[in-house]
This record gives C-alpha cells, sequence and structure tokens, in this order.
C-alpha cells in the first residue's frame, strides 16, 4: 500500500486532522507543533489526542509526522533565538509523548553569516541539549535547498550533524525533493545516482519520511519554492519513479503543494493510481 498523506492544519483539533486525512483517502498526515511563524502552541487536549490515537490505530495509518515552526532556528548567531529553538524542540518532544505520532522534521536553520562549520556545531549543542535516550520521538533533519545561509544543503552537511548527535538511533532524514532538486541533486535524470549518494553519505536506513513536492523553479536554483506534482520542473514521470522505488516505496509519503484539501485529494488519487504494489 502507498503510505501518502499531506499537511494538514490543526486549529481544528488532532481528531479532526484524521477525520480530514480520511475523507482525501490518506493514510497519514503531517502538521505543525504550533504556530509555524511564531512560537505559541495551544495546550493539548488528552481526550483529542486519545480520540486520534484510536483513529490512527482503527485505519492502519503509516507514521504520522509532526513538524516545527519556521522560526526555530538551533544556529542562529543570537544566542536568545538559540536558546527559544532550544525551549521550543524540547516542548514538542515532550508532547509528542501524548500524541500517535513519532516522526518530528525540522529546518536545520540559518547559520545567519556565521559559516556552515559554526552553524552545525550549534545545531549540534543544540540537538544533545534536548534530545534524550528515552524519548518516544525520532527527530528529522529535512534537506534544504541552499537559500540564503540554510544548512543541509548538502548530504554532507546533514551527516555532520547526525555524527555529532549524542542519541543516534533517534535521529534521522526527511527528504524533500523540491528541496533536493533545487539544491542541485538531479532525482529528474539521475535518481539512482542520487540514491547512492544518499546513501553512501548518510545511508538509506536514516530516511524515514519524504516530502513529495515538484518546483516552481528550475534545477539547481536555491530557491525552494513548491509546486503541485506534474505542474513543476521535476515533473509526474520522476515522481511515479519515487513512490514506486524499491528502496523508498514503503517510506511514508507527505504533500506540501500549494493546494486546499480537494486539491490534496486530486493528487493522492493521481498517486495511487500509479503506485504499482
Amino acid at each position: 500500500m502507498l503510505n501518502i498523506g499531506c499537511h494538514l492544519s490543526l486549529s481544528k483539533g488532532y481528531e479532526a486532522m484524521g477525520r480530514d486525512a480520511l475523507k482525501i483517502k490518506a493514510n497519514t498526515f503531517q502538521f505543525f507543533t504550533r504556530n509555524p511563524r511564531g512560537g505559541s502552541a495551544k495546550a493539548i487536549d488528552p481526550k483529542d489526542a486519545e480520540a486520534l490515537s484510536a483513529l490512527v490505530k482503527e485505519h492502519n495509518f503509516a507514521p504520522l509526522l509532526a513538524h516545527a515552526p519556521y522560526t526555530l532556528n538551533l544556529c542562529s548567531s543570537d544566542p536568545k533565538t538559540r536558546k527559544f529553538a532550544q525551549e521550543m524542540m524540547a516542548d514538542d518532544l515532550a508532547r509528542m509523548k501524548l500524541l500517535p505520532c513519532h516522526l518530528y522534521n525540522f529546518h536545520p536553520g540559518s547559520h545567519t553569516g556565521q559559516g556552515v562549520d559554526v552553524g552545525i556545531n550549534f545545531i549540534i549543542e543544540g540537538l544533545n541539549a534536548v534530545m534524550l535516550p528515552d524519548q518516544t520521538t525520532i527527530v528529522l533533519l529535512e534537506t534544504m535547498a541552499g537559500k540564503g545561509s540554510e544548512v543541509g544543503r548538502t548530504f554532507e552537511e546533514l551527516r555532520l550533524i547526525i555524527d555529532g548527535v549524542k542519541c543516534k538511533e533517534k535521529i534521522g532524514v526527511c527528504l524533500d525533493t523540491c528541496h533536493i532538486y533545487d539544491a542541485g541533486y538531479d532525482i529528474v535524470n539521475d535518481l539512482e545516482g542520487v540514491l547512492a549518494d544518499f546513501d553512501k553519505t548518510i545511508g538509506l536506513d536514516r530516511l524515514h519520511a519524504i516530502h513529495l513536492n515538484d518546483s516552481m523553479n528550475p534545477f539547481k536554483s536555491h530557491k525552494d519554492r513548491h509546486q503541485k506534482i506534474g505542474e513543476g520542473s521535476i515533473g509526474l514521470p520522476t515522481f511515479v519513479k519515487i513512490i514506486n522505488h524499491p528502496r523508498l516505496c514503503h517510506l511514508p509519503f507527505y504533500l506540501e503543494t500549494p493546494n486546499e484539501l480537494d486539491g490534496y485529494a486530486q493528487e493522492i488519487d493521481l498517486l495511487r493510481k500509479a503506485y504499482t504494489e
């Protein structure tokens, strides 16, 4: 079975997200843990969390993916921003214990002019401050497009972070198709080569999730503008190859395309029809 879903809004509650996923024939979904452009988070209603857990179990959902807010920057040049990021991540990981999601994705951050090496060291320092051996969640570093001073534009940068993390059994990667294509990994013409590079540098056993996004911009543009599946420079044939690839097809796929629920439903239907079990 193709494990696929999309990004849903937490505004109506946890169980409501699960119900919305079922409406569009998704068997997983992603959501922001808190205000994506801020830092505030609503208290979790235990009954709502339990209802989502029951729904996920009843319908045999694939792993759900919690996404950190964009404001979380573990490698900022501002110590207050780094501290705020650590506090948010620690709180998110504690909240995940109440929810049926064991994957937590975040953007590694922007080094804000300090240099990649300094940025990576700050990210490692932050992760080691908040990650615990007994946590129930695997933390995922997202592959980035390389816009501005973003860290995580290459597999090598992600590997350096992983190497510095103490709780190695709790760290992994979420691969974003738009981001890696914009970063210069040619998944259109050399998907096998890109996967071989990932496996050699990081290890495909560290890959826990994939964001399926087409790109509004050309290859190696470092822009990070998501497009609907099949309507961008990556194109539908590449996505068909990805979801059917023997080393990827078992993973959960999450759409972050510019869509509302009906648009996501169409993309999910399109990809399910292209999936060969």
